[in-house]
């Protein structure tokens, strides 16, 4: 019992050994990783962080910068960091992040000198914030997905413009306001065909009555007229009918619809992929 005990107690000794020293390692190697940055002064740590930028080390940039906001939240730096650190989650893709920071930014120095700069990075991030990799890779049609972040977007950059009219992002602005309301008359096209091919005639002609008096001077616009004519064709409305086609032919004679080769409904494969747009 006795040697027994006396090797269970050198046992016992030896794994507690082991424990402490496995724990003290640990502890200092995850302290380490952690605190990487922590006691930096603060102009080294922008520099630190600027220099991550310049590589397009995004996301490493944006974890210093908000260590440097942690550690100095007063001040110069702590206001170009703020700033900054929002560009970094936009371009490493955290949207969520970027927009928190930004609305942090905007709520916290509503004066500064580059807040129309904020709304406009907002406007950016919300544009990319709904974007599908799918899409991007396979250039597939993006008009028929959520379209909260893109009409987020579109506010950011009507506030921009609104408020901040001398801007130099104002020119940009515009461009991409103009492509965001041709995605939303594009989104209400492809909801009207898609009724089309159901057989919804009615709420076809309602769609498309809808993008042409919401959306005017579209890029859809010719499409619209076009799928109120075949809308009021299957429904029997001849004289609504022949008032599209005329209007079409002064418009866009050379639109497929009036020589009977428009809509091209997609096959049944291609209806079956959830990834694929709807209507081509």
């Amino acid at each position: 019992m006795t040697a027994r005990s006396s090797l269970l107690r050198t046992a016992t000794v030896l794994v507690l050994v082991l424990v402490i020293a496995g724990c003290s390692g640990g502890k200092g190697l995850f302290k380490g990783k952690k605190n990487r940055n922590e006691g930096v002064p603060v102009a080294e740590l922008y520099d630190r962080a600027h220099g991550q930028m310049e590589h397009g080390n995004w996301s490493s940039a944006s974890e210093t910068f908000g260590r440097l906001i942690a550690q100095y939240p007063y001040g110069p730096y702590a206001e170009q960091a703020l700033m900054e650190q929002a560009y970094a989650q936009y371009k490493a893709g955290k949207h969520e992040d970027a927009i928190s920071t930004i609305d942090r930014f905007i709520r916290t120095y509503p004066t500064h000198k580059n807040i129309a700069y904020l709304y406009y990075l907002r406007g950016l991030t919300n544009m990319a914030r709904n974007a599908v990799f799918m899409a991007r890779t396979f250039n597939l049609d993006t008009s028929n997905r959520d379209l909260e972040a893109p009409m987020q977007a579109y506010n950011d950059f009507n506030t921009l413009i609104a408020r901040y009219p001398n801007s130099r992002y104002v020119a940009d602005a515009r461009q991409r306001m103009v492509f965001l309301r041709n995605q939303f008359a594009r989104f209400e096209l492809t909801t009207g065909l898609y009724y089309l091919r159901r057989g919804a005639w009615v709420s076809a002609a309602q769609r498309a009555t809808y993008l042409l008096e919401t959306y005017p001077q579209s890029e859809y616009q010719n499409d619209a007229v076009a799928l109120l004519g075949e809308a009021y064709t299957r429904m029997g409305e001849t004289t609504l009918a022949a008032d599209a086609r005329r209007v079409l032919e002064q418009n866009d004679p050379q639109h497929p619809w009036l020589s009977g080769r428009w809509p091209k409904f997609p096959s049944l494969i291609k209806r079956l992929n959830p990834l694929s747009p709807d209507v081509r």
